[in-house]
């Protein structure tokens, strides 16, 4: 054997072992599925890129994979991936009560030439209007200066709702622009808002949705010209040339197209309309229909006439309240006074999918409970760069759509003609918290923004997250848990990494735990998967977990703990039932209220606290209840000027009401009260430093900040010289009273509100707390189950109300935390039975304590049956299980259910 043989074995021999070591230590790795098979959801991981953002509304994906986030209050977010840290760059001045403010952000289709972004906002001043600008970004920053007003949309400020606010360019650089319909719709019993009285336009949909020549209600096609200014693309809904319809208008008959999206090949335009709250038809016309909408092409797509498939309303006299004609989708008519525009209007287009409360018949995995729709893009794989995170082919061509209150993302298969074909949960094991935005980066993966919990506030579970994909091995899905996340120094928390997961099998995990350090040291580390650690000194202090795997995947977790302020402790005695509530009910509560640094600090301030007990008529949203509760506690929160006041060095020369090296802010208001430009003046001083005014000692100049930021800093200490609003609060222990909220429609519910705002130590902001009690009426509809099994459900119609059959034994229906304090009876609202058997009521569980029997016997007549409820204590599940039934005859016919009630 000579030489060159025997090498060439040799490498051979080396090359066969190093493969088999490989495998034997590798852990094997299932291959991804084709493009035709749905990837398994393993293999998609949420990464949380940024958290605790204040009510962001759209996002868009720099080509350098950075992110621009559009808050509703004004702030502009960058979101840097080299650092992978975002910060706030703009602080732009909005209107942003209601339901206004920057709403929509766009990048130019030549984004990377022009820098160019679009943003569609509320301008401040007395002109209620909308706008669309555009701005020059320089990767840092936006110019304000530069701003191009493209276009102004009037509106209305006096009533909410619907202010749309969607930007999304399509084809040929065309920019759509999404507008709500800026009507009220708390005046119309949840039906149609067709309110033609003197002194009620705002009531009325006619006068915008379904007006020619106005633009809100309305999906617009514009094309942006270099210069600032647009113009009007062929085929547009209305001729150019008509003078009473707007040419800018591509879809009319909107009610909040609160997010489009434009398919890059096709065209094809979709947006989610969030439709009325009425739960019932009746002869004004359908219940709520929400919608997901296509236009291939322009079109008018019904309200305020039509919802749905074109389910048609009825005119309206709203003055003698009697209903006439149904309006025809095939030539729908606008004869109101308010209507400045064509009276004909276009044919009524269907929606592409429509849904109410209830579960779909035609439309699967669309969920049950209140609704709001949106729409996020058509992907399309070639049109992204392939990376180790980009989405799979099997979503070529697809269309995702979620829902913000029910929390899922579903994909639409469309057929080669582009009509519906089927729906598919996406990621459904995943929690998403009130999803409000989402579009792929040029890395080809899913960019999504999550408002979280409640409407209106800064929630801790609002985030910009991305959604990864992976082909082979997949990376560890890292989890922090912390045992508290606030409280006063020395604060010691037990972190974990539990819950920490790897699909792949055999994977060896390593821990990195990075816990942040306030003035720039080192920060502390551990490689422990359950870590504790001491934060000893106070300050905001960013946790970092970071998960590897053996193959150098990984990925991380952010934890935001702050030291040096307990948060306040609120309990409510509430001696009447906390689930219902019974007409003329006197209820006497007390509240109690705890903070430890408040303690120390003079006690608690009964000012800072607020209760509030309001009534929610039936139908409304808890929205409206939040903007009353905000608007109450108003006073006890940080203005945006007084937070960037606290976060910056201000406060080292000057002090609310006490002179330091600079003036008091007290005095600054008193001195240019009256002066109408006080705030341009001072703002400008604010950046560029001066002095002279008030002594001898200059004030540093704040190049940091920006003119918007300034400006909201003067405004609050310029309001220093208004006397404090008064805030509506109820006593911190006091009565209130319930009464009869019965409307033709249905009862309403009862809010109690308590929250108390700390006066902040250490440095920590002020930290509010918030107790919640919501009563409804002592009735629950069997239809309006949370869970159930072996049990029909049919949610009925106007003239046959929802009901539920039991169909097999041991079938039961379940509501989730229902307190049964001081209720005494249960009586149990049966339609029929086919055959004998027994429904009992169950704590906990299907299988749980009975407190309750109701014997059923076979029977085609209405019946209450009532039951002597065993004392118990305490919120629970309660299960209404049938079993023990007589079947006698082979088919089963259960109990048909309409409702429970309790009675005291």
């Amino acid at each position: 054997m000579n030489r060159s043989t025997l090498i060439k074995k040799a490498c051979l021999l080396i090359v066969g072992t190093s493969l088999f070591c490989w495998k034997m230590i590798s852990p094997a790795v299932p291959p991804a599925k084709t493009a035709s098979e749905k990837p398994d959801e393993n293999r998609f991981s949420k990464v949380i890129l940024s958290e605790n953002l204040n009510e962001p509304m759209e996002l868009v994906v720099l080509p350098d994979g950075g992110v621009l986030v559009a808050e509703r209050n004004g702030g502009l977010l960058l979101y840097d991936p080299a650092t992978s840290k975002t910060e706030k760059i703009q602080q732009i001045p909005v209107f942003s009560k209601l339901e206004d403010g920057l709403l929509g952000i766009a990048l130019d289709p030549k984004f990377s030439e022009n820098r160019w972004v679009y943003l569609f906002y509320s301008p401040v001043g007395d002109t209620p209007q909308q706008y669309v600008s555009r701005f020059d970004f320089d990767g840092k920053k936006l110019d304000l200066t530069s701003e191009k007003v493209l276009i102004k949309i009037p509106t209305q400020r006096e009533e909410c709702c619907h202010s749309g606010g969607s930007i999304a360019f399509g084809k040929d650089g065309n920019l759509f622009i999404a507008t709500g319909d800026n009507t009220s719709p708390f005046g119309s019993n949840y039906y149609a808002p067709l309110d033609e009285r003197p002194g009620r336009t705002s009531w009325d949909a006619q006068r915008s949705a379904g007006n020619t020549n106005d633009l809100r209600g309305k999906i617009l096609r514009i094309h942006p010209e270099a210069d600032g200014t647009y113009s009007i693309p062929n085929g547009n809904l209305f001729d150019k040339a008509n003078p009473l319809a707007r040419p800018e208008i591509y879809v009319m008959g909107c009610r909040n197209p609160i997010r489009i999206s434009a398919d890059p090949k096709n065209g094809y335009l979709y947006w989610g309309d969030v439709g009325q709250n009425g739960e019932k038809d009746s002869e004004r016309g359908p219940r709520s229909w929400d919608e997901w909408n296509q236009a291939k092409q322009v079109g008018n797509f019904g309200w305020p006439y039509f919802a749905g498939d074109n389910k048609p309303y009825a005119e309206y006299d709203f003055a003698r309240e009697k209903a006439g004609k149904f309006f025809d989708p095939l030539r729908p008519v606008n004869h109101s006074v308010n209507n400045t525009g064509l009276k004909e209007l276009p044919p009524a287009q269907p929606a592409f999918i429509w849904y109410n409360y209830v579960e779909s018949d035609l439309f699967p995995h669309l969920g049950t409970g209140g609704k709001s729709p949106m729409v996020g893009p058509v992907f399309y794989s070639d049109q992204y760069k392939k990376s180790d995170r980009s989405f799979p082919d099997y979503y070529n061509g697809k269309l995702f759509i979620f829902e913000w209150m029910r929390d899922w993302i579903n994909v639409v298969t469309m057929k080669p003609d582009g009509s519906y074909e089927s729906i598919e949960p996406f990621m459904p094991k995943t929690q998403f918290d009130h999803p409000i935005d989402m579009e792929f980066g040029p890395d080809g993966a899913m960019y999504l923004l999550e408002y979280g919990t409640y409407w209106f506030a800064q929630n801790a579970n609002s985030r910009l997250v991305r959604i990864d994909y992976s082909e082979g091995n997949r990376p560890p899905l890292a989890k922090i848990n912390a045992s508290t996340k606030v409280g006063s120094a020395p604060l010691t928390v037990r972190f974990s990494a539990r819950g920490t997961t790897d699909y792949d099998p055999g994977d060896k995990l390593t821990y990195e735990w990075s816990f942040g350090d306030v003035r720039g040291a080192q920060p502390a580390k551990s490689s422990s998967e359950e870590p504790v650690f001491t934060f000893k000194k106070p300050g905001i202090y960013q946790v970092k977990l970071t998960v590897t795997d053996q193959g150098r995947k990984s990925s991380s977790k952010t934890m935001e703990i702050k030291v040096g302020n307990e948060p306040p402790k609120i309990a409510v005695e509430w001696p009447s039932n906390r689930s219902f509530y019974w007409p003329d009910q006197t209820i006497a509560y007390k509240t109690k209220i705890t903070d430890k640094e408040d303690q120390l600090k003079g006690g608690i301030d009964p000012g800072r606290a607020v209760v509030t007990f309001e009534h929610i008529p039936f139908g409304e949203d808890i929205t409206l209840a939040a903007q009353n509760y905000e608007s109450a506690v108003g006073t006890t929160r940080l203005s945006a000027g007084e937070k960037l006041i606290s976060e910056s060095d201000c406060k080292a020369c000057h002090g609310l009401d006490k002179k330091s090296i600079g003036p008091a802010y007290t005095e600054i208001a008193k001195r240019y009260k009256g002066d109408a430009k006080a705030v341009e003046k001072l703002a400008a001083k604010v950046l560029s430093g001066g002095n002279g005014n008030w002594g001898e000692n200059a004030m540093s100049a704040h190049p940091q900040l920006t003119l918007a930021q300034t400006s909201e800093m003067v405004s609050y200490i310029l309001s220093l010289a208004q006397p404090a609003a008064k805030i509506k609060s109820l006593p911190l222990s006091g009565t209130v009273v319930t009464k009869s909220t019965q409307t033709e429609e249905g009862a309403g519910k009862y809010l109690l509100t308590v929250s108390y705002a700390d006066k902040g130590a250490n440095g920590i902001p002020s930290l509010t707390t918030r107790k919640e009690i919501l009563l409804r009426p002592p009735v629950l509809e069997a239809i309006s189950c949370d869970t159930s099994s072996k049990a029909a459900l049919n949610s009925g119609s106007q003239k046959e109300p929802g009901k539920v059959r039991f169909t097999e034994n041991n079938a039961y229906i379940a509501f989730k935390d229902v307190d049964l304090t001081t209720i005494k009876t249960v009586s149990l609202q049966m339609l029929s039975s086919g055959v004998d058997g027994t429904v009992t009521l169950r704590e906990g569980s299907p299988d749980g304590q009975v407190v309750a029997k109701f014997p059923i016997k076979r029977s085609n007549t209405p019946a209450a049956i009532d039951s002597e409820i065993q004392k118990t204590n305490g919120i629970k599940t309660l299960y209404f299980v049938y079993n023990d039934a007589k079947n006698e005859t082979g088919m089963f016919n259960g109990p048909l259910v309409k409702a429970i009630v309790f009675q005291k």
